[in-house]
C-alpha cells in the first residue's frame, strides 16, 4: 500500500525558509515520479516542483523558479522542497504527489498523479 506523508509545513515571515518533506511507502520501483502542488483558498491545485528520482531529473514552475529546490534522499525514500525567499503569495497547502509512470512535460497536471499525501500548511506573513 502506497504511502505518502508530508511534514515541515509551518508559518514563516516573508523572506524566511521552509523545507518539507515528503516520506514514501510502499513502492516497488525505486525510480519514482515525484510532485509538489499547493493551494490556497479559491484557487485551483498549482504544481510547484516535480523529480524522477530514477535520474534526478528535475521541474520547476516558473513562480518558484530560483527559489524551491526539489531534491531526493534515495536511502531514506524522501522527497524534499526546500523554499526559500518566501513570499506571502507562497501560503497555502502542500501536498506531495506520486505517479506510476514518469510524466515530463505533463508534471504539472495533478489528475496525472496517482498518489498524494495528506497535506501540510505554509503560511507566510508579510
Amino acid at each position: 500500500q502506497v504511502q505518502l506523508v508530508e511534514s515541515g509545513g509551518g508559518s514563516v515571515q516573508a523572506g524566511g525558509s521552509l523545507r518539507l518533506s515528503c516520506a514514501a511507502s510502499g513502492f516497488t520501483s525505486s525510480s519514482i515520479f515525484m510532485g509538489w502542488f499547493r493551494q490556497a483558498p479559491g484557487k485551483e491545485r498549482e504544481g510547484v516542483a516535480a523529480i524522477y528520482t530514477g535520474l534526478g531529473i528535475r521541474y520547476y514552475a516558473d513562480s518558484v523558479k530560483g527559489r524551491y529546490t526539489i531534491s531526493q534522499d534515495n536511502a531514506k525514500n524522501t522527497v524534499y522542497l526546500q523554499m526559500n525567499s518566501l513570499k506571502p503569495e507562497d501560503t497555502a497547502m502542500y501536498y506531495c504527489a506520486a505517479a506510476r509512470f514518469p510524466l515530463g512535460g505533463y508534471w504539472s497536471s495533478a489528475l496525472r498523479y496517482d498518489y498524494w499525501g495528506q497535506g501540510t500548511q505554509v503560511t507566510v506573513s508579510s
